[in-house]
């Protein structure tokens, strides 16, 4: 074990090694063609296509992501991302707290896996006043028993998104997008006006979202695993 290993925290640890660059293009390009199929039966109507398809969207991607040495912490996320879709296929409250829920334990996974990486304060300004600006537009329309849950984890989704600026550009555009998505989905629920097939942009921003946060939180781990072998 070299001394690198020794100081990673064993959580933070590659969930598998990768067998090559060449395994993960397999799930990769299952995880395309269940997202293309996905959307294109949001966008025609097709109820089954969007029921039997996302349900694969991020065990896809949890394969690729652990052919590419995930850590931990990623893998979770995306396991839990996985708990919230499931859950939110059924139109009713329960499944909706219990998405929630899902979601928000994904969230906590990604602030562990962002660690203490340097952020801009003036990023953290922007998403704290869309934060409360959010929260305050939608406050009065939102079912009452709905406010409290839906505040508390606007709070964390938008601490995930602005955290996740500290990986890079690709991973807080991800931040970003989860938190536009989310948005849409509790535009929904306050029962304001919504845009032609609302789960579309829903879906496409969310699966653009987890893309571009599994790869933005493994562009660093490969790039620092070129510099190790360049030694």
């Amino acid at each position: 074990m070299s001394d690198t290993d020794s100081r990673t925290p064993s959580w933070a640890r590659p969930a598998v090694a990768a067998a090559d660059g060449s395994a993960g293009r397999i799930p990769l390009a299952a995880f395309a063609v269940a997202t293309a199929v996905d959307l294109a039966s949001l966008l025609a109507g097709w109820h089954l296509g969007h029921v039997l398809a996302k349900p694969l969207l991020m065990p896809l991607l949890v394969a690729y992501v652990i052919t590419r040495k995930a850590p931990r912490p990623l893998v979770a996320a995306l396991l839990f991302g996985w708990g919230g879709d499931l859950a939110l296929l059924f139109d009713a409250d329960p499944a909706f707290l219990i998405g929630m829920g899902s979601f928000a334990a994904g969230h906590v996974c990604y602030l562990v896996l962002f660690g203490r990486g340097r952020t801009h304060p003036a990023l953290g300004g922007a998403y704290a006043l869309a934060l409360i600006g959010t929260v305050a537009l939608l406050w009065p329309d939102l079912p009452a028993d709905l406010r409290v849950p839906v505040a508390g984890y606007s709070l964390l989704l938008t601490a995930m998104a602005y955290r996740s600026s500290a990986l890079g550009l690709r991973a807080g555009l991800g931040g970003a997008l989860f938190l536009l998505s989310d948005t849409l989905i509790a535009t929904g629920v306050a029962d304001w006006p919504q845009a032609p097939r609302p789960e579309f942009w829903i879906m496409a921003t969310y699966v653009a979202a987890q893309y571009l946060l599994a790869t933005g939180a493994l562009a660093p781990r490969q790039a620092y695993g070129r510099e190790v072998l360049q030694d």
